[in-house]
């Protein structure tokens, strides 16, 4: 089995945190570690590293190899430009094309976080043979949901198929994509719905020729890349930006997937809170990075950039503090999400160098 790692994206979210130059994946919060490289570490007792392959922006090569410096050359996917996943998916597959790889691929990603590590892998072993049985459809990873999380995408199955060394395989009934709170609620008392955290087991013919049923341009112009890969910095910028839900997946039979039940302690430090939550010890206490001092301030993430400065907080409640060398940002908890509409902003007015 082949392991694709996407970590190409920039984290708009966690700014100024994550960066263009510098994004969320690639920082070094966990004990050293970036999410990257937990996330290799996360396979490499059930792969090779020569079956791990890479997909992200080419400007994030070098750091890519400072990372996982002995990953082949080869196995990092660069991507012209950013332009969204459906365009990096179909470049990762059609690469596979080329290189002539014939057995199932795992699609997981650079920057999240995971408690229960083993069941992961068992997963994704259940999944490889799943596929070896049946190519023709995906093998959808579900997360046991802990709470009612209006922010997440969720999944909801129907009768249990079968049992694989204990993992329930479920049929697959639907998407919801960060339903309403209310709709959420139901949804997780349910015990019929679970998180979806994005990680799928599936096979390389079957997932290019849903490409070209349903994004036959972009199948084209990506048969191209195939048929002569010197074309890859000419024609991959002109593919269209679209996700690969909204392109592939939406467009997929119920009974073209399966839903893997599984715990495996997923969590997404997607913003700056999660952030938070992701790294605290409980609920009310605060998380705290770099020269910084709290008098009676609780529930904060604090962070501090500037060595030779000091961040002071005073009688705070469920507040983001980051201070960075040329930015300061300051947001409730409950306003995180408009990190990202700053972002936005910033770049409408030309304010580029500071994202």
């Amino acid at each position: 089995m082949k392991i694709l790692i996407f970590a190409g994206g920039h984290g708009t979210r966690l700014w100024p945190l994550s960066r263009k130059n510098s994004p969320k994946q690639f920082d070094q919060f966990f004990e050293g570690k970036s999410t990257l490289q937990l996330a290799i570490e996360r396979v490499r007792p059930i792969t090779s590293i020569e079956d791990i392959y890479i997909s992200t922006n080419k400007n994030y090569k070098k750091i890519v190899k400072s990372q996982v410096p002995d990953i082949p050359d080869e196995n990092i996917i660069l991507e012209p430009e950013r332009r969204d996943l459906a365009a990096a998916v179909g470049l990762a597959f059609v690469k596979f094309k080329k290189d002539q790889v014939d057995e199932p691929v795992a699609i997981i990603w650079s920057d999240h976080l995971m408690e229960n590590v083993n069941e992961f892998r068992k997963a994704l072993k259940i999944g490889e043979g799943l596929i070896k049985k049946d190519p023709n459809r995906f093998i959808y990873l579900g997360e046991q949901p802990r709470f009612a999380n209006h922010n997440l995408g969720w999944i909801t199955v129907g009768k249990n198929l079968e049992n694989v060394d204990d993992q329930e395989i479920l049929e697959f009934k639907r998407w919801d994509y960060r339903p309403e709170l209310e709709k959420c609620k139901k949804m997780f008392e349910s015990g019929k719905s679970y998180w979806n955290p994005g990680y799928f087991i599936t096979s390389i013919d079957f997932v290019l020729g849903l490409y070209e049923k349903f994004m036959p341009e972009m199948h084209k112009s990506l048969m191209e890349i195939y048929h002569d890969w010197s074309k890859v910095d000419e024609i991959y910028p002109q593919l269209e930006s679209i996700s690969f839900d909204d392109a592939i997946l939406m467009h997929t039979k119920p009974d073209q997937a399966v839903v893997l039940k599984i715990n495996m302690g997923w969590s997404d430090p997607g913003s700056l809170y999660a952030l938070k939550e992701a790294l605290e010890e409980t609920h009310e206490s605060n998380v705290t990075q770099g020269r910084t001092f709290e008098m009676g301030t609780k529930d904060s993430l604090v962070i501090n950039k500037e060595d030779d400065k000091l961040v002071a907080t005073a009688e705070l409640n469920g507040m983001v503090v980051v201070n960075t060398k040329d930015v300061i940002l300051v947001v409730h908890k409950d306003h995180v999400p408009k990190v990202k509409e700053i972002v936005k902003e910033l770049e409408q007015l030309g304010l580029e160098k500071y994202i």
